[in-house]
């Protein structure tokens, strides 16, 4: 395990990152955590954020309890703050919010409220510092994302292939697309460290097909790569079978059978959003030098060329859940409307336009 602690050039990046969420001088910037956040990143925040002259403070919200038997991992809904009408109030009258929760609040209950108030919200992703410090974001990321999530929006049809076997078609009509570059410099903007994706969560009855996880494929909710080849079969924008033989099937089977059963509906099964990495500094193989208490596996998200799936909640398909699954896959094409983003895990480089 790394030792956790400040060091000058972890600050260094901090305030890097603040300078281009545009914190200056007089900018009230509210570091959220909880009991059990990881400390050596609250402490950056602040010092970061007391070198470029704003007003600091903190909200530490107790970690609440277990709610059940199953373990909860990379949702990015906390439920720290647990709909405290004073927290929700302070927070959305901030310049900047910092989150710093273990889970973190992108999809949290209330995080419109937070930012129809005006706040914006980067969520500094649970990782050792070091990892924050390799992804640090640049202009060229922005460009890159905001010229992909153009491309998105302007599609009406995704297609993911791949010579595992892949073969899955998204419909993208009433989809809702969304970007993230590692700052957010505007009231109501929403972004996390590690940045550097493109994605869309689709409408209800828009997905069909078969998704091919090969091994070297990861799994970001156990935090491992995949060593076995798994064949989801998909209808209706839900996993209907589940084909592999080793012990990676069994595990995904578990989990997912663990929420059919608590929850009482297939919710977990479903798609919860589909894109792309675009992070050039991210890498595939770093899950392998970190213990897991060292990551959160956002760098993996991102890294470029890769085809992240993931089921769980859909808030625009009206499909609640605790459950989550991540699945960032190489060596996929993903094509808009018959168009070539990914060549199989590499990315296809097109003109950026604004």
């Amino acid at each position: 395990m790394l030792v956790e602690r400040v060091e000058a050039r972890w600050v260094a990046a901090f305030v890097a990152v603040l300078r281009r969420c545009a914190i200056g001088p007089g900018d009230v910037v509210a570091i959220l955590s909880e009991s059990q956040s990881r400390a050596v990143l609250v402490e950056l925040a602040e010092l970061a954020a007391g070198q470029l002259s704003a007003r600091v403070f903190r909200i530490v919200m107790p970690t609440p309890a277990s709610t059940g038997s199953i373990p909860i991992r990379s949702t990015g809904a906390s439920d720290a703050i647990g709909h405290l009408a004073p927290v929700v109030a302070a927070l959305a009258t901030s310049t900047l919010v910092v989150d710093c929760t273990v889970e973190g609040m992108l999809h949290a209950p209330e995080l419109p409220a937070i930012l129809a108030g005006g706040a914006r919200l980067l969520m500094i992703s649970n990782e050792h510092p070091e990892i924050l410090e390799r992804c640090m974001p640049d202009d060229a990321i922005e460009a890159a994302v905001r010229a992909d999530m153009k491309r998105l929006r302007a599609a009406s049809e995704m297609r993911v292939t791949s010579e595992a076997g892949s073969d899955l078609t998204v419909r993208l009509a009433g989809a809702k697309v969304g970007g993230v570059w590692g700052y957010c410099a505007k009231p109501g903007q929403v972004s996390h460290w590690p940045g550097g994706l493109c994605l869309a969560f689709p409408a209800a009855h828009t997905i069909a097909g078969t998704l091919v996880l090969a091994p070297g494929d990861i799994n970001l909710a156990f935090k491992s790569y995949l060593r076995d080849r798994i064949v989801l079969a998909i209808e209706d924008d839900g996993i209907v079978a589940i084909e592999g033989d080793g012990v990676d099937a069994d595990l995904m089977r578990g989990y997912w059978r663990s929420w059919e059963k608590l929850e009482g509906n297939r919710n977990a099964y479903a798609v919860s959003h589909v894109g792309w990495g675009l992070n050039r500094n991210a890498r595939w193989d770093s899950l392998a030098f970190y213990d897991k208490r060292d990551c959160n596996g956002t760098e993996l998200r991102a890294f470029a060329g890769n085809f992240l799936f993931s089921t769980g909640a859909n808030e625009v398909a009206g499909r609640p859940t605790l459950a989550h699954f991540d699945l960032p896959m190489r060596h996929c094409t993903i094509t808009l409307d018959g168009r070539v983003v990914v060549e199989r895990g590499n990315l296809v480089d097109h003109e950026v336009t604004t």
